[in-house]
């Protein structure tokens, strides 16, 4: 018998539609570290609806005025794909639910798309709401009866469901028969404690099925690290809508990651999240939303992160020469991401000659020079170089190294003077001598350290004659020790960031002085731009 491998959706069939319901605004915002502004979160929208998701939840009217605004805004943007859906919880106990402040700001959003949250927990009832069981049910039927009756699409959170569930499954069903019976147009199931597993979300979403008819949808947590899992388990087994957030965001350990569970449930599970070819703009939106909240796109995020088809082993590469499939799970091209291959002193000639034919290098790997070439990688390696993190700095060795490439100018001489004033002020003034061809130039220029001043003085001597320097500017600098016991005389390793308005590029130095370390980098940096612009240059007359 043939095993069988490729995932199914619970239908047993191709092109189940799942709908995603991205909570990024909401849920997201709770993460630890971010703070959305009002325009931050009207970009993120309209990002999600290029993205293609169905649902885009705004925010909580009732809980801040900014969210309130938010939904006045959002109307001035026309959306192509996602409704915009605002988050709300049930009446109060013991009020009426026409006078519940939370409901009437609800109302006041003006959305098509209303989602309620409501207890589903029998101890969450007595110990957080402090009532009656019976009256949490009251509550939940009172506000879907009355959200209903003023024509909005009702998607029901039922808050806890699963450890509910797990406790005291008969109330936990009549919570969920009782939202059904009020008029709900979806039944989503949280796991908002984070702590189940996909075996115990597969079996409560097929007893749910069984008795309730409403269509289902899976909100999960990550504090067991399966938010992810749970929600394809949910699917596997029933449910039709997926809320997550955005590269993980959410409070404590965050929410299912979407751009984890997307393209899962597409090129895994056959099942349509979104428009057609809308899911190569996958890392596109998750680098926007990661630079929008100001926090780090972690390098091996699934699907999404620079490393996630970064390849360094020798012996991976040497396949991948052969068949990229021999260590890629799908084409990176699918999800708006690209292969890299890295090259180390763990590299092999095969990570050479992936790199050389990237870069239209005509390499022969039985020759000595490119076996010399992948001796010096490995000696500079040693040393301190990180090639891997410093892509332009390891193509400008190749193509020096097989005689593609020259420096555009050489340093005569540098001086660097740090003052310090009477009120602890400092200044520093980079003093500098270079030649561009037959000319040299002298300049001076001061800065708020010396590296600043260093680049300052530099783009000063440079501009006259590659006027392009003027674009460039540095985006990052990091600064890493390598030998800490060596004390201030330690080795350290420079990595700057470079950026002009087209694209972006990382250069390397090492040294024990920070200075020479950080010229080197520099230096790099400023080459690099002047040769991919004159390639450019050549392209263009061509």
């Amino acid at each position: 018998m043939k095993a069988k491998c490729k995932g199914e959706n619970y239908l047993g069939n191709k092109d189940a539609q799942v709908l995603i319901y991205d909570t990024t605004l909401r849920d997201g915002a709770q993460g630890e570290g971010i703070s959305f502004s009002l325009d931050d979160k009207l970009k993120i929208a309209q990002k999600l609806d290029y993205l293609g998701v169905a649902y885009i939840e705004g925010g909580w009217p009732g809980s801040n005025p900014k969210d309130l605004e938010f939904f006045k805004r959002i109307r001035e943007y026309e959306l192509h794909h996602a409704r915009i859906a605002a988050f709300s919880s049930t009446r109060k106990a013991g009020m009426r639910v026409s006078k519940d402040s939370n409901i009437k700001a609800l109302l006041e959003a003006g959305v098509q798309t209303a989602t309620i949250v409501g207890k589903t927990w029998d101890f969450h009832v007595v110990r957080a709401l402090e009532t009656t069981l019976e009256e949490n049910l009251n509550m939940i039927r009172d506000s879907i009866l009355f959200l209903k009756e003023k024509g909005l699409e009702l998607i029901f959170d039922a808050e806890h469901f699963f450890d509910g569930y797990c406790h005291n499954p008969d109330y936990a069903l009549q919570v969920l028969g009782t939202a059904a019976e009020a008029g709900a147009d979806w039944i989503v199931l949280c796991d908002t404690n984070g702590g189940m597993m996909p075996w115990q979300v597969a079996d409560a979403v097929q007893e749910v099925r069984r008795s309730i008819h409403v269509p289902l949808g899976i909100h999960a947590h990550n504090d067991s690290g399966c938010a992810v899992s749970n929600s394809l388990m949910a699917v596997y087994s029933g449910c039709e809508q997926v809320q997550g957030t955005m590269n993980s965001y959410g409070e404590r350990c965050g929410n299912a990651d979407l751009c984890s569970v997307i393209p899962n449930l597409e090129l895994k599970m056959n099942c349509l999240c979104l428009p057609p070819d809308h899911l190569q703009r996958l890392t596109e939106v998750s680098h926007y939303v990661a630079e929008i909240a100001n926090m780090p796109s972690p390098n091996n995020q699934p699907f999404v992160g620079y490393g996630a088809f970064a390849h360094k082993g020798g012996i991976h590469v040497s396949a991948l020469l052969k068949d990229s499939g021999t260590y890629e799970h799908i084409n990176p091209e699918k999800v708006g991401n690209h292969r890299r291959v890295l090259v180390s002193e763990l590299s092999g000639l095969s990570n050479l000659l992936y790199k050389a034919k990237e870069l239209n290098l005509d390499i022969n790997s039985y020759d000595a020079e490119t076996r010399r070439v992948m001796k010096e990688i490995k000696e500079l390696e040693n040393e301190g170089f990180q090639f891997e993190g410093a892509d332009a700095s390891l193509e400008l060795l190749l193509r020096k190294a097989f005689g593609q490439h020259a420096d555009f100018f050489q340093l005569n001489n540098l001086k660097i003077i740090i003052e310090k004033q009477e009120d602890n002020h400092s200044t520093a003034e980079a003093v500098i001598k270079v030649t561009v061809g037959e000319q040299t130039f002298h300049t001076a220029a001061e800065g708020e350290g010396p590296v600043n001043a260093l680049d300052n003085s530099l783009r000063k001597a440079l501009t006259e004659v590659y006027p392009e320097v003027a674009d460039m500017h540095l985006a990052d600098y990091k600064v890493r020790v390598l030998n800490g016991k060596e004390g201030t005389a330690a080795k350290v390793r420079v990595l700057i960031d470079s950026a002009d308005p087209y694209s972006k590029w990382s250069t390397v130095g090492v040294s024990e002085n920070i200075i020479e370390a950080s010229w080197q980098a520099l230096v790099d940096s400023i080459n690099y731009l002047l040769f991919k612009r004159k390639i450019s240059g050549e392209d263009s007359e061509n």
